[in-house]
């Protein structure tokens, strides 16, 4: 019992210091500690410092309420905002890790990238509304391009079986190339609040895979048209004549010779193949992320002409500027194929026949390829279109 009665102050204090602990740490948690704010340093309760100068508390010989002195013991820093814009301007840090690009906190073109994607992208997407609209202008004041003399009823075969399956195994996957990436590029703000999201996710979703998978069928489909059709693709003496008049398209008159495919067709011809080529190259690129870097390869290369573009980008760098690359060229792809497939339907008579089972009118033939109708039946070619004669004139001797 005497011994109890000893213990009894030392319990009585142990109980005071855990409900003044219990304290402080309701006070802590519910913000009512702030008063301690106000103390003194003397009487202030704060962290207790760690190392030399990480205190949180003034130093001993500050007097309270008098500005702080640098504390001799801390090495300077820049500061937080100068840290800051470095990162923020693209500064990489060093990581001890295989993937050096993990040192890169904040990939600052990323932002320029979006801007891009979000809106001048965008814009550029009038280009194929502003070819829609000439070509109805067009349409509304020019007509179908008919066949001058009539049609013959006679039949000359333009295209072969293998012709047309090479230009429809390349004319289809684009179109529904087109349509997805449009889609993709362009859905959220035109489609998705027409059709709500749960129909456009679907279609964006399925419509991915068929971008994906058609693109290699586009492939091949280039390929086969390089194989048959290059050597008719090639500038002839026909192709200044067929320019100087128009290519025959705002008279009825005028009919400049031309072989079988005429500058407009070779402008197509070289268009689809070219980027075409770069298009898949590059939606390949896409299909499998940081596998392919084209671009820093390629500003060397035009460095050499004088240029002074950028030759150590970042591998996420190559992704946008390859998705930049791709949407533009497609986009421009979309527009000139509108018009090829306007001119090759319900903007010329009897063209659509050639792909269709391969055989046009002998008089159509005459109109717009006879250079080449007179190879084909051995005739003397016609000469080309004069600088001084008219187009009609040089279109009939």
């Amino acid at each position: 019992m005497k011994t109890l009665l000893r213990m009894c102050p030392w319990i009585a204090c142990l109980g005071m210091v855990a409900v003044l602990t219990l304290t402080d740490m309701t006070q802590s948690i519910t913000g009512d500690g702030q008063q301690a704010l106000a103390q003194s340093p003397d009487t202030a309760t704060g962290i207790s410092p760690r190392s030399a100068g990480s205190s949180v508390r003034p130093p001993s010989s500050q007097k309270w309420g008098e500005p702080a002195s640098v504390p001799t013991n801390i090495l300077p820093r820049p500061s937080t905002s100068t840290t800051w814009g470095g990162i923020r301007l693209g500064a990489k840090g060093s990581v001890s890790i295989p993937n050096k690009d993990a040192g890169l906190l904040i990939q600052s073109q990323g932002e320029t990238w979006r801007q891009f994607r979000m809106n001048d992208l965008t814009k550029l997407g009038w280009l194929i509304l502003g070819v829609i609209v000439l070509l109805i202008v067009f349409y509304l004041w020019r007509g179908t391009i008919k066949i001058s003399s009539g049609r013959s009823g006679r039949k000359i075969v333009r295209f072969k079986m293998l012709e047309r399956m090479t230009h429809w195994l390349t004319a289809v996957p684009f179109c529904l190339l087109a349509l997805t990436g449009l889609n993709l590029t362009y859905g959220k703000d035109i489609l998705l609040p027409i059709i709500g999201p749960n129909a456009f996710s679907a279609i964006t979703v399925g419509g991915k895979y068929i971008h994906n998978f058609m693109g290699f069928a586009f492939i091949v489909g280039i390929i086969l048209m390089i194989i048959l059709w290059t050597k008719h693709n090639l500038l002839d003496k026909y192709d200044l004549g067929w320019i100087k008049a128009g290519g025959g398209m705002f008279s009825d008159d005028v009919h400049p010779p031309a072989k079988k495919f005429n500058f407009g067709q070779k402008v197509i011809f070289w268009s689809v193949v070219l980027s075409g080529a770069s298009l898949s190259y590059s939606g390949i690129a896409l299909m499998f992320p940081f596998e392919l870097t084209p671009f820093e390869s390629t500003f060397a290369l035009l460095n050499n002409l004088g240029l002074n573009l950028p030759t150590n980008l970042a591998a996420v760098q190559e992704m946008q500027l390859l998705q930049s690359w791709h949407a533009i060229l497609s986009v421009v792809m979309v527009a000139l194929i509108i018009a090829h497939i306007y001119i090759g339907s319900i903007g010329m008579e009897g063209a659509i026949d050639a792909m269709w089972d391969g055989e046009v009118d002998e008089n159509w033939a005459r109109e717009h390829h006879s250079a080449w109708v007179a190879e084909l039946k051995g005739e003397p070619e016609p000469k080309p279109l004069s600088t001084s004669g008219s187009a009609e004139k040089a279109a009939h001797e």
